[in-house]
């Protein structure tokens, strides 16, 4: 059920992301922002559908993101090795009250106050402001980088200085939920990054167990999220495209209606989640994603694309959080985040992220080169090949 707060904002644009794209692709109209949202108890309001710049580093592409009225940038100090900052930086100049900005550090375990201090007034200094309005714990998946003190005091200290308003934590990982308790038990996140799309929903599959043999996975994701909006946390989703295959799309979209703005409507109904950021590489992406803009909840249509999606896709797609593949290697991999990186590449055909997030794993899956395959091979419930896509991952990207 959707509540008041979020039925108020969707009846100017129910419409939009259906006539954003006229009859063979043309624009029928300039495309905008319809609805804006309350991130939990922070106060601050954002567009539904939101620019992530961890694929870009474009200054006009975030000046034609603010053009189309959207109002929350989400960057990170590791994307383009700082460029996707200083893009935004440049691009927002001398506008800093007029939009909500996100960045991130991975804060480690072992990493001190002092360290975390330095890497946010980097942030700030490529951004070329005095604060940002959120401060992520990035790509957390290991209990002990919440549970380093340090974070909990640097935030604290960074936000008594004025130069974080609000804490958060970003996660896509194995270890996602147990992650996500631990921020909220203690009270160390007011806004939470999560991956979630439709292939992540229990309830999803369940309107199709009758025709398709899926299985259900990751239950208590969309508790945790339920749990974290109960307590007055902003949520927002990301890695909601499920790999982003959208040209493979193309062929099965009718009447202006694409498969982005249908998973862009499935999230944006939960009334869990305050809104969405999504990478956005270049003008048209732009458009196309902003005419879901406050369209309302999916429809008949929608849920059409997203099954053939999860047809054609679901077989080779890892579910963050799900876990059952976690114990599987005698040797150790991160096969959740190895198969994450290859998606970087292969999906989303950005090499450079994927080789960046591959080397800081490690050993990454060197060992999958010598391993005969037999321990993993069976581990994933829906039938990932998990030796074939790790060893090609190792090939790739080692």
């Amino acid at each position: 059920m959707m509540d008041r707060r979020r039925f108020l904002g969707t009846g100017a644009g129910f419409t939009a992301g259906l006539v954003g794209l006229g009859p063979g692709g043309a624009r029928s109209e300039v495309p905008r922002v319809q609805r804006y949202v309350t991130l939990g108890n922070t106060g601050l309001r954002v567009s539904d559908i939101s620019f992530g710049s961890s694929r870009s580093a474009d200054p006009r592409l975030v000046r034609h993101a603010a053009a189309r009225g959207i109002t929350y940038f989400d960057t990170a100090e590791s994307y383009r090795g700082g460029r996707a900052e200083e893009a935004i930086g440049e691009a927002l100049r001398g506008e800093r009250d007029r939009y909500v900005i996100a960045s991130k550090h991975k804060a480690w375990g072992g990493e001190t106050r002092g360290q975390m201090m330095s890497a946010l007034e980097g942030s700030l200094r490529r951004l070329r402001i005095d604060y940002v309005d959120i401060y992520f714990n990035h790509a957390v998946n290991d209990l002990r980088r919440l549970q380093n003190p340090e974070w909990a005091e640097f935030t604290d200290r960074a936000i008594r200085d004025g130069k974080i308003r609000f804490r958060g934590m970003s996660g896509h990982g194995g270890s996602l939920v147990e992650c996500l308790d631990y921020a909220l038990d203690h009270d160390l996140a007011d806004v939470i990054l999560v991956a979630w799309n439709f292939a992540q929903d229990v309830s999803f599959y369940e309107k199709l167990r009758a025709q398709l043999h899926f299985v259900a996975l990751q239950p208590e994701l969309g508790r945790t999220i339920e749990r974290a909006s109960s307590k007055g946390v902003g949520v927002i989703a990301m890695k909601t495209l499920m790999g982003a295959r959208i040209n493979d799309m193309r062929p099965f979209e009718t009447h202006g209606a694409t498969f982005s703005q249908a998973a862009f409507r499935w999230v944006l109904s939960s009334p869990h989640v305050d809104g969405l950021v999504v990478s956005m590489t270049s003008t048209s992406d732009i458009d196309e994603y902003v005419a879901a803009s406050g369209s309302g909840p999916a429809g008949a249509a929608d849920m059409h694309l997203l099954a053939r999606y999860a047809a054609l896709q679901g077989s080779r797609y890892c579910r963050h959080a799900c876990n059952a593949c976690e114990e599987s290697c005698p040797a150790g991999v991160e096969i959740p985040e190895v198969l994450r990186t290859r998606m970087y590449d292969v999906d989303y055909r950005d090499p450079g992220l994927a080789r960046a997030d591959y080397a800081a794993l490690g050993a990454g899956a060197g060992a999958c080169l010598a391993c005969d395959g037999a321990p993993c091979l069976n581990a994933c419930p829906i039938g990932i090949p998990i030796p074939v896509f790790t060893r090609d991952a190792a090939a790739r990207l080692g």
